[in-house]
């Protein structure tokens, strides 16, 4: 299991937080998302974007996860709501599992639940991070 801090960069605070603020009164099933993601972002600690650490998950980082349970790997790209696409492996930060990644690093086991009960994956590489690639965007 991760440590209780989680990095997230100053951009990617004010991004969320601007979603966070836009999104009230949102449907009643999106409040809960933003209940979580809200609560993820009181408890990270806050970066500049050229100091996070190039194994931590930001926003629009491409990510190779390991399903604890089949071992089956899958790459997910974390994105805002309006750039979801699972289609494309594009999960919104607003997802549970986007919810989960934000601000994790290599090495970390996250867990959510699901219908079925508690998915775990562990995060395996992270094989693009706009901050490490220099693109602050």
């Amino acid at each position: 299991m991760p440590d209780n801090c989680i990095y997230i960069t100053e951009n990617d605070l004010n991004k969320l937080n601007a979603l966070l603020r836009s999104s009230k009164g949102a449907q009643r099933r999106d409040e809960k998302s933003l209940q979580l993601l809200e609560g993820e972002l009181n408890r990270a600690k806050v970066v500049k974007h050229q100091d996070i650490p190039p194994d931590v998950i930001t926003m629009n980082s491409e990510i190779h996860l390991r399903d604890m349970d089949s071992q089956e790997e899958t790459v997910y790209k974390l994105v805002f709501p309006h750039e979801a696409d699972i289609d494309k492996g594009y999960v919104s930060v607003l997802a549970p599992i986007g919810t989960a990644l934000i601000g994790c690093k290599v090495g970390d086991i996250i867990e959510w639940n699901v219908p079925a009960g508690t998915a775990r994956w562990k995060v395996m590489k992270i094989t693009y991070q706009p901050e490490a690639a220099g693109d602050f965007y």
